[in-house]
């Protein structure tokens, strides 16, 4: 598909901005959430969807109609969905008896599935069952994971991943402390998925820095690891290799020591002394007999003093 792009030419300036939109950058854009419903999608799973929706928007996408398909069998649909929709990211959402209240989360490579994994939904409370105040759309929030599962077992390091590639929005230069409002915190523990959603309330401390508290706004979910679809180390090395006009450049003779000091190596010619030049003083001249010497090559002789 993106070859055809490159080899159809626009004849209009709005295809011309998509086509340019869609050819590959330095520096991509900001990644994109679809939001999917499976053909026998029950009411927890349509609200969860709406209500991941909500915390995600404007970077995602919820397709209304409920779609067909078995993304571990088939993929040809969700690949077709993210080259339309130009969306890397995934939700789909699905119930039957053997799987009940189902969630398959997932990311593409090149518009092809890289990471898949399935969760099963044990408990939810919605957004609108808390009546607490809620942020703001599009509020970039900060992610929050507990837990040994995390780091010691290579499904959940790789769900942590994903996770944080799904929820952590556009990448920022500056931090405002008064926009630090929002905070998604998982924890793993005895085989399960903690999401809870939290709003910052900075509360009056008397000095500076302000009390912090955690008000719960929903959604909250209580997940359980089912079915997963890992990509192969190679393939993972492949998505995560960066240009070359990225990588910084390193500069030589540059080094730092443990507490940050830079030191610098500056590589200079032998020097030669006998023609350094000192400072001018009469008792430093040479006399004339002495020039005369070195001119004609010889040496003068000199005494040797007594010991």
């Amino acid at each position: 598909l993106l070859l055809m792009y490159h080899c159809r030419k626009p004849k209009t300036k709005r295809a011309k901005r998509f086509l340019e939109k869609r050819e590959p950058k330095l520096t991509e854009n900001t990644k994109n959430a679809m939001l999917i419903k499976g053909g026998n999608a029950n009411l927890t799973v349509t609200d969860v969807l709406k209500d991941i929706y909500a915390v995600k928007k404007p970077f995602a996408v919820l397709f209304k109609k409920k779609n067909i398909t078995r993304p571990f069998e088939d993929q040809t649909s969700l690949e077709f969905f993210s080259k339309k929709s130009d969306c890397s990211l995934f939700l789909f959402g699905s119930h039957n008896k053997k799987r009940p209240n189902n969630l398959i989360i997932g990311r593409m490579f090149d518009y092809q599935v890289l990471d898949m994994i399935e969760l099963g939904i044990e408990k939810f409370v919605s957004l609108k069952d808390i009546k607490n105040s809620k942020c703001p759309e599009g509020t970039k929030p900060m992610l929050i994971f507990a837990g040994d599962l995390f780091d010691l077992n290579e499904e959940y390091r790789r769900l942590k991943s994903l996770l944080i590639d799904f929820f952590r929005g556009p990448t920022v230069s500056n931090i405002r402390l008064a926009g630090l409002e929002h905070v998604l915190h998982f924890t793993a523990v005895d085989g399960k998925i903690y999401m809870r959603s939290y709003k910052v309330l900075l509360k009056k401390s008397g000095c500076k820095i302000p009390r912090i508290e955690l008000e719960d706004m929903g959604p909250s979910l209580d997940l359980v690891m089912r079915r997963t679809h890992l990509a192969s180390d190679d393939l993972y090395k492949l998505s995560l290799k960066q240009p070359k006009a990225l990588k910084p450049k390193k500069k030589k003779n540059i080094s730092r020591d443990a507490f940050g000091t830079t030191y610098g190596r500056i590589h200079m010619q032998k020097q030669d002394l006998s023609k350094l030049q000192t400072r001018k003083m009469k008792g430093l001249k040479k006399r004339a007999v002495e020039k005369s010497v070195e001119e004609d090559g010889a040496v003068s002789p000199k005494k040797a003093k007594p010991a």
